[in-house]
């Protein structure tokens, strides 16, 4: 979690944060205490959250405020906090501040999957690559080696949350193995996730529905010629 910092007056109390180049870097889960304050003891503060306004006790109003981020989670991304004097909201500017947030997160890839799936099926393997800042790279690799797109029949697709590798028709020497997808981030290094891949024999499927439905047919047509014969063997004695 990043804060910009644009006045001398307002003061930050940190858990667990680094400060670099003007930027104080929190990481999820941590708390983040902002205050600011006036000279004159009786003027009353007032804070907002992106321009709606914090509820505040009254003894954390008049000449000094403060206000606690905590945790920080993912909707504190971008969100901006801002003190002025309730009597006169354009003094913000020259005397208080105007704070821009930003959470500094990794991507949540690691682990293990395993997946199995039938020959001549589809094959889609995803890994969740969401970082803030966001990630430089993603690289998919099968048995130790770049996965060969035009040899495998790959498809690649990758935006800003997700990576997905995707083999429209599945063959057993061709597709199966272990593969890896990993993030890299300039800030937070690589993240690697791990997928183990087993191709099975094809399954024959049959229709269920129509079968029952003509095994139902038959054993009726054969019920009531049955039938029929039994009459008929009635009428003839």
């Amino acid at each position: 979690m990043k804060l910009i910092l644009r006045t001398s007056l307002l003061h930050l109390l940190l858990c667990c944060a680094t400060h670099v180049e003007g930027l104080i870097e929190v990481e999820l889960e941590t708390t983040v205490s902002l205050s600011c304050g006036v000279d004159d003891a009786e003027k009353e503060l007032v804070w907002l959250r992106n321009g709606v306004t914090v509820t505040l006790k009254e003894e954390n109003k008049k000449g000094r405020s403060s206000v606690c981020v905590s945790p920080v989670i993912h909707d504190d991304n971008d969100a901006t906090f801002t003190c002025h004097i309730k009597e006169n909201s354009t003094f913000e500017a020259s005397q208080l501040s105007s704070n821009n947030v930003f959470s500094s997160d990794p991507p949540e890839l690691s682990g293990s999957e395993e997946v199995t799936v039938e020959e001549e099926a589809e094959l889609v393997l995803r890994c969740d690559i969401w970082a803030n800042p966001p990630v430089s790279s993603v690289v998919w690799v099968q048995n130790g080696s770049l996965v060969d797109l035009l040899a495998g029949g790959f498809i690649v697709n990758t935006d800003g949350h997700a990576s997905e590798l995707r083999a429209t028709k599945v063959e057993r020497s061709l597709h199966v193995g272990t593969y890896q997808c990993t993030a890299h981030s300039s800030k937070y290094g690589a993240f690697t996730k791990t997928f183990p891949v087993t191709v099975t024999d094809k399954t024959i499927k049959f229709p269920l529905m129509p079968m029952i439905a003509g095994i139902v047919v038959v054993f009726l047509t054969a019920l009531l010629a049955f039938v029929s014969r039994e009459k008929r063997n009635c009428y003839n004695t």
